[in-house]
């Protein structure tokens, strides 16, 4: 029997982690194409720091409830679906609703889990890698042989994209802000690390390159870091453009060498595109990435899954950067049977 009502994680009128608490509410209703997922397992990632602080309102139509991803079990699905039946355990890429003990989604968006994963490698998936996809593959159009600069090489996106982009055969750079997390991105396959606390990237990636620079840049800082991504990009090359920790505007940009380099600047947001976008995105990651996932060959990595009750302290942790992978939430049915 699914429950009229469930708990789920709110952060009232936003603010910093200690506005979030445990609440109870309806359990999601689901239309023809949903599925209901008994959560357990979900990721935690910076867009849900945003939402919380109230720089990221959710779109129409999504729950307004944080987290975009969860693994865990159908419990319910639409008179629609017929890929998904009742007992059957995958990931999915949520609009919104992962902190919660169930989560409605569109059943398009769900994955098995990938041959030998368990729940809670396979909750750590589906956001990281949809971004990842849809920017360095489809938008950002890596071809094999070409270099990228990763920005933030040990956050989720950071260590999905690195091992994406070698699986691509691309040469990889990376920025970090320790000594650790260039161990961590050297051990993933990163071809160049560069702590950016104690070195100019730029200059470095220059030198490194004889002045040629690099094919794509995919960035999540913006601000001041964005005239610097531009300065390396070589003939036809592309700035990838996938949020703006530092701000998304910059005063007195000199365009010309877009022009003259012949440069694309682009970017996406995953939350706001189409159910069918979703769904062809879920469909190439099904085709391309989990035989890499299946075979090793690109690996999960998961710093520490907090109990959902010290979902706060998952959020400290991730405004602090002290994480080198992904943060995950596990809820208490789950722990309580470990």
């Amino acid at each position: 029997m699914i429950p009229k009502t469930m708990r789920y994680v709110t952060y009232g009128e936003g603010g910093g982690p200690e506005v979030l608490r445990i609440v109870e509410g309806p359990t999601p209703e689901i239309g023809p194409h949903d599925v209901l997922i008994r959560t357990h397992f979900a990721g935690v990632n910076r867009p849900d720091i945003s939402q919380r602080a109230g720089k990221y309102p959710p779109p129409p139509g999504a729950s307004p409830i944080l987290g975009l991803e969860v693994a865990g079990q159908v419990v319910a699905h639409g008179a629609e679906v017929n890929t998904w039946k009742v007992g059957d355990q995958g990931c999915a890429l949520t609009p919104g609703g992962g902190y919660a003990e169930y989560c409605r989604t569109d059943a398009s968006h769900c994955l098995a889990l990938p041959r030998g994963f368990d729940l809670a490698t396979s909750a750590a998936i589906p956001e990281n890698f949809f971004t990842v996809w849809t920017n360095l593959i489809d938008r950002g159009r890596l071809q094999a042989g070409e270099s990228v600069l990763i920005h933030g090489g040990s956050s989720g996106i950071g260590y999905t994209a690195i091992q994406m982009a070698k699986q691509f055969g691309a040469i990889v750079f990376t920025t970090v802000g320790n000594e650790e997390k260039a161990k961590f991105c050297r051990d993933l396959g990163a071809d160049h690390v560069i702590n950016y606390r104690t070195d100019d990237f730029v200059a470095q990636i220059k030198k490194i390159t004889r002045e040629r620079g690099v094919d794509i840049v995919l960035d999540m800082v913006g601000g001041p870091y964005i005239e610097k991504n531009v300065s390396l990009l070589a003939n036809e090359g592309r700035l990838v453009q996938i949020a703006f920790l530092q701000g998304s505007t910059v005063s007195n940009f000199n365009f010309l060498p877009v022009m003259v380099r012949r440069l694309t600047i682009t970017g996406s947001t995953l939350r706001p595109r189409t159910v069918e976008e979703k769904a062809t995105i879920a469909k190439a990651l099904g085709e391309h990435v989990w035989p890499l996932l299946e075979s090793c060959r690109i690996k999960i990595v998961i710093f520490r899954i907090f109990p959902w009750s010290e979902v706060a302290e998952a959020h400290r942790m991730m405004e602090r950067s002290e994480h080198a992978g992904k943060i995950l939430l596990g809820f208490e049915h789950v722990i309580r049977s470990q």
